[in-house]
């Protein structure tokens, strides 16, 4: 992001009344979302405990050595105490070292073999030490999930796993298993995506331009983006929509004063297109 915008969009966002904040190392931006927070603090506008950061360890810290030392230097850069919510982004790991995407001669990532559970042991570690209130995962299925679920000597549990979630990808079956075993989804690209060719699946259609979205939307006064975000809250999903245009920051969070019938709740759910606009191809 250009210096300076995530810092205004954040500073825009928690004068809106946002107070979930998803960030992570790999953005280079939480310097800029520490200093917004920080800003609003000194302002008055709202307390530490009012905000919901999310942090993330990145695939070249899965190590166990390495998780402590990345949330706290994760915690320097954003100049807090501890963050409210600390996840494994993708239950992959790449070769430790400086190079974020570490590469062969080739061009091809060099990935590094851990033990997804010991990784975990380190994130509990660092909620026991008061560095993380809550920790999870990202992009985790049901069969890494349940490797951790059923670790032997488990003492906490993921508390959320995040992934992409929205009416053309609805995770039913995810879904449905995180809710037998109280794990919040947090969908991301619930608007869909960029239509970046270097990391999105560009095949399948915009999901703000679907007729059935804008149909809706028209009957209550709001914009297909509005009724994308309520469909997925009204199914317990978490959103976090991404945004740096104050405009539609303020629109997104505009979707509390009106709600979906059965039927239409239904009409989305039909969309379901079962493709990834994030391929996640690495």
């Amino acid at each position: 992001t250009p210096k300076g915008s995530c810092l205004e969009s954040v500073k825009i966002a928690i004068d809106t009344g946002y107070r979930h904040i998803d960030g992570a190392f790999v953005y280079y931006n939480e310097h800029e979302v520490g200093q917004a927070i920080r800003e609003k603090i000194a302002e008055g506008r709202i307390n530490r405990e009012d905000i919901f950061y999310c942090g993330k360890l990145w695939n070249t810290c899965h190590p166990p050595e390495l998780v402590r030392p990345t949330l706290e230097k994760t915690l320097k850069i954003l100049q807090l105490d501890y963050v409210d919510l600390y996840i494994i982004e993708l239950p992959m790991a790449f070769k430790p070292g400086d190079a974020i995407y570490p590469k062969d001669e080739n061009g091809k990532i060099i990935y590094h073999e851990t033990d997804l559970c010991a990784t975990w042991e380190a994130m509990e570690a660092c909620k026991d030490a008061g560095l993380a209130k809550s920790i999870g995962v990202s992009n985790f299925n049901r069969r890494q999930l349940e490797m951790i679920l059923n670790k032997p000597g488990l003492k906490y549990k993921p508390v959320s796993n995040q992934v992409e979630c929205h009416p053309y990808f609805t995770q039913p079956k995810l879904l449905e298993f995180c809710r037998q075993h109280d794990i919040v989804i947090v969908g991301y690209s619930p608007l869909g995506t960029s239509r970046d060719e270097t990391w999105v699946n560009v095949s399948s259609p915009p999901l703000l331009k679907d007729p059935v979205l804008n149909a809706i939307g028209k009957k209550y006064n709001k914009t297909a983006a509005q009724v994308a975000l309520r469909f997925s809250i009204q199914r317990g999903v978490v959103v976090i929509p991404k945004s740096f245009n104050p405009q539609r920051i303020r629109e997104n969070f505009q979707i509390f004063d009106f709600s979906l019938t059965e039927k239409e709740m239904k009409e989305i759910e039909a969309l379901n297109k079962n493709v990834r606009y994030v391929e996640l191809l690495m």
